[in-house]
């Protein structure tokens, strides 16, 4: 509870001196350059869900000039972009590159992921979004692996809105009501740790089938 109220003040400050403008283009380039660029592998928590969560802090205050739904639908069609770009750079380049090594640890690796993702690759794309540095992964190594495009399509879709949307809805919510603040950091908290549990136990089922 902590970190997400320390960085949400730190990101709260941003408004101040950016303008609403700004500070939209801002947190959407992060969101975006998370998983587009990858950096969210590097800094997790000021391209994820700190960010996310203290954009709708900040656009609960009268003061700033920032629109909720404004933020709110542009941080998931950030997120949704940036899994796209992640995706088509792991396919049109990672993959070839990975294509031309020829050993066979690797290439065992590639059909086993190959074998994750067409069974499993759906709900890896949509709880993975919520586990810091994992969001910044999965869409390139989905890429890599070729997952049915589609799939992947609609998984980024229900990912980046319920994520984007969602979390900065609920920062919204926290500052509007400041009864529940606490609790709502509490909440995206919980959310984080129960989203590592589903991934991690799924990962464990995917194992104990092989």
């Amino acid at each position: 509870m902590h970190h997400f109220a320390s960085i949400s003040d730190q990101i709260e400050g941003w408004s101040t001196h950016t303008g609403p403008i700004l500070f939209y283009i801002v947190v959407w380039g992060l969101v975006f350059a998370g998983t587009g660029l990858m950096i969210g592998a590097f800094t997790p928590f000021i391209t994820g869900d700190s960010l996310v969560f203290a954009a709708g802090v900040v656009a609960g205050s009268a003061a700033s000039g920032v629109n909720i739904w404004v933020m709110a639908i542009g941080v998931g069609i950030a997120a949704w972009l940036g899994d796209q770009v992640g995706y088509a750079l792991g396919r049109h380049f990672g993959r070839p590159y990975l294509d031309k090594r020829k050993g066979a640890w690797l290439q065992k690796s590639i059909a086993k992921s190959e074998g994750f993702y067409a069974k499993w690759g759906w709900w890896a794309m949509v709880i993975g979004r919520f586990i810091p540095m994992v969001r910044a992964l999965v869409p390139p190594i989905a890429g890599i692996s070729k997952m049915n495009y589609y799939k992947f399509f609609s998984a980024n879709l229900v990912g980046a809105l319920t994520w984007g949307v969602g979390l900065t809805i609920a920062g919204f919510y926290a500052a509007t009501i400041p009864a529940v603040k606490n609790a709502s950091y509490l909440i995206a908290a919980g959310f984080v740790a129960a989203s590592i549990f589903v991934g991690v136990r799924s990962w464990l089922t995917n194992r104990k089938l092989k």
